[in-house]
C-alpha cells in the first residue's frame, strides 16, 4: 500500500511529463544537436555521404572573416531595429487610442488586427504586386500625382525599404494586442490619483503607464526581436530574386537550398541562434525587468 501510494505521488507526476519531453527532444533538441554536428563537416552537394570530413571550426572561421557576413549583419540588425521601433511605438499608439474606447473601438480594433490574422505568406505575395515597378499601386498613385515610379525591385534603398514598409504594417497589430491586454490590467486607481493630484496626460503615461507595462514590453520586445531577425518570409517572398535587401536568415536559406551548402548554412545558423541568445540576455540585464531573489521570479 505504501509503495503504490509513494509511486503515485512521486513517480506519476514524471509520467505525464515524458510525453512532452519526447517531443522537445525530437522538434528541437535533436535539429540543434544535428546542425552543430553538420556545421563542423564540409557538407555540400557534391560530398554528402561520399567525400565529408570533419574540418572543425573552418566553416565558422571562413564566415567570420568575410566581409559579406558583416555587411548582411548591419543591415539584419538595422532591418530588425526600425521595425521594432515602428512595432512598439506604432503598438503602444493604438492600443492607448483604442484604450479611450472610442465609437466603434471594437470594429476599429479588429480592422487594426487583421493584417496579423491574415496568414503572412499570402500578405506578401500580395504586397509584392502592389511594389510593381509598372503595374503595381503604389506607383499608379505616385505617377497620377507627378512623381515619377520608384524602382522598389531593382535599387540597392528601395529594394530594402519595400519589405520594411510589409513589416511593420504586420507587426504592429501584434505589438498593439500584447500593450492591450497590459493596459487593461492596470489598475484604474492609478490614474484616478494622479488626476486628483494634477498630473497631465503624459505625465501619466511616463509615471503609470510605461513602468507597468515594463514586465509586458520586455518579453514582447525580446520576441518581435527574435522574428523579426528571423523572418524569412517577407524579404524572400517580396524581393526575390533581387539581393539587395538579404538578411542573415535570408542568405542562409539560399546558401542551403540554392547553393546547397549545408554545412556553411549551418554554421551561420548557430551563430545566428548565438546572436539572438546574446542580445536577449544582454536586453534582459540593461532593462532589470527580470530577477530571482530566493526562489520566487519577480517583476519590477
Amino acid at each position: 500500500m505504501f509503495k503504490r501510494e509513494f509511486w503515485i505521488k512521486y513517480k506519476t507526476p514524471y509520467l505525464f511529463l515524458f510525453p512532452a519531453f519526447f517531443v522537445i527532444c525530437v522538434i528541437v533538441i535533436y535539429p540543434i544537436v544535428y546542425e552543430i554536428y553538420i556545421s563542423f563537416l564540409n557538407r555540400n552537394l557534391y560530398t554528402w555521404g561520399t567525400n565529408e570530413k570533419f574540418i572543425f571550426l573552418k566553416n565558422y572561421i571562413s564566415i567570420l572573416k568575410s566581409v559579406a557576413f558583416y555587411k548582411i549583419l548591419g543591415r539584419t540588425i538595422l532591418w530588425t531595429f526600425i521595425n521594432l521601433i515602428f512595432h512598439v511605438y506604432g503598438g503602444l499608439y493604438y492600443a492607448l487610442l483604442l484604450e479611450e474606447r472610442l465609437p466603434g473601438h471594437k470594429f476599429i480594433r479588429s480592422i487594426l488586427i487583421l493584417p496579423w490574422a491574415i496568414p503572412q505568406v499570402i500578405l506578401a505575395l500580395a504586397w509584392r504586386g502592389e511594389f510593381n515597378p509598372v503595374f503595381g499601386f503604389i506607383n499608379v498613385v505616385l505617377g497620377k500625382i507627378g512623381i515619377d515610379p520608384v524602382p522598389w525591385m531593382n535599387h540597392p534603398i528601395w529594394t530594402f525599404v519595400a519589405p520594411v514598409i510589409v513589416n511593420i504594417w504586420l507587426g504592429i497589430p501584434f505589438m498593439m494586442t500584447i500593450i492591450s491586454g497590459g493596459l487593461q490590467s492596470i489598475n484604474k486607481e492609478f490614474y484616478e490619483a494622479a488626476k486628483i493630484d494634477g498630473a497631465s496626460y503624459f505625465q501619466q503615461l511616463r509615471d503609470i503607464t510605461l513602468p507597468l507595462l515594463k514586465p509586458i514590453l520586455t518579453p514582447a520586445i525580446i520576441i518581435g526581436t527574435i522574428w523579426t531577425f528571423n523572418n524569412l518570409n517577407v524579404i524572400y517572398l517580396v524581393t526575390t530574386p533581387s539581393s539587395y535587401a538579404d538578411i542573415l536568415v535570408t542568405y542562409v536559406y539560399k546558401d542551403a537550398f540554392v547553393f546547397y551548402n549545408f554545412s556553411s548554412a549551418a554554421a551561420f545558423s548557430i551563430l545566428i541562434f548565438l546572436i539572438l541568445v546574446f542580445f536577449s540576455l544582454i536586453y534582459i540585464k540593461i532593462t532589470g525587468t527580470f530577477s530571482l531573489k530566493g526562489k520566487n521570479l519577480i517583476f519590477y
